[in-house]
């Protein structure tokens, strides 16, 4: 998952292996290894390539399909998850999604 996402995301800005290792420091090789899948980044270049292409880390490792978690979407997940229910029980996992759906609508624009 990770070789393809960091090979489209470095196509969809336009910059070369080259460049992009640049901006990591390190070398064109190192990172040539990377999108073949031969080896892995360490955990603090795995952060600098989210910043370079404007995305997550969940996202390049394939956790999630979306590119640019916002901080609405994190902060709307942590204030579900702590969500509960008149009785003080957790919320049912359908009243969830329907109070998901509606702050999104709401607060899409804003």
């Amino acid at each position: 998952m990770l070789p393809e996402r960091l090979k489209t995301l470095r196509s969809e800005i336009k910059l070369t292996q080259k460049e992009v290792a640049d901006k990591l420091n390190i070398s064109q090789q190192s990172y040539a290894k990377w999108e073949k899948g031969i080896t892995l980044p360490a955990n603090k270049n795995l952060q600098k390539i989210s910043e370079i292409f404007n995305t997550t880390t969940d996202y390049l490792l394939g956790n999630t399909d979306n590119k640019n978690s916002t901080k609405f979407e994190d902060d709307l997940e942590e204030s579900l998850n702590t969500a509960r229910a008149f009785s003080g029980k957790p919320i049912s996992e359908h009243d969830r999604e329907v109070m998901r759906e509606i702050l999104t609508e709401m607060f899409k624009d804003k």
